[in-house]
């Protein structure tokens, strides 16, 4: 069964991780690329009640992706995730609209992808802050990541974005269903108001 394992780390300085990165030997995989999510959900809301995720992304390509709830009980995020590439993003998205899904949110972010140590870091810039995503094997492997870019450890967040935009939508009295940059133009976000401290501190 495909899982996906990672942890993500609010950061203050993309720049500075990614002379880390760079300084470890990181190779780059894929360049900044902006992205368009799309999650999807019943009317009911019962993927997001189950913490199930249905996701179409385009950026250089377009994705579908599942995601089960994360296992609880862990030091990082563990879940089901399965990926499939489709060729055409707006069929795609028509398809699950006739099966009976909604777009329950839009959500955009920018990525660059790098792999050091059989693990892929990426740096994403998301309209409410700056994040770094280790995805690997295991918690140890993704700590030792972490410790090689300078990250703390205890920062780290298990929760996905668009768990962390709920945290931003109620502390900043957003509305709940678009976050882009563009809607958060005016608003400065403060990683402590939602309860979340810079890893590269």
């Amino acid at each position: 069964m495909e899982q996906e394992v990672e942890a993500k780390f609010p950061i203050r300085s993309l720049e500075t991780v990614r002379k880390r990165l760079e300084q470890a030997g990181a190779v780059l995989e894929a360049p900044r690329v902006h992205e368009v999510n799309l999650r999807f959900d019943t009317p009911e809301g019962t993927l997001t009640r189950e913490r199930r995720v249905l996701r179409l992304r385009r950026d250089s390509r377009a994705i579908l992706t599942y995601k089960g709830a994360a296992q609880p009980g862990q030091e990082v995020s563990v879940r089901q995730e399965i990926e499939v590439e489709v060729s055409d993003f707006e069929a795609a998205r028509r398809l699950l609209e006739a099966l009976g899904y909604r777009v329950s949110t839009m959500y955009e972010k920018y990525r660059t992808t790098y792999r050091l140590n059989d693990a892929h870091v990426v740096l994403d810039e998301m309209p409410f802050g700056n994040f770094v995503e280790i995805e690997g094997e295991n918690a140890e492997k993704i700590h030792a990541i972490a410790s090689v870019l300078g990250l703390r450890w205890e920062a780290r967040v298990a929760e996905s974005y668009l768990g962390l935009f709920e945290r931003v939508r109620q502390a900043y009295g957003l509305p709940p269903t678009c976050l882009t940059f563009e809607a958060l133009r005016d608003v400065s976000v403060r990683f402590s108001i939602i309860g979340l401290e810079e890893a590269d501190v």
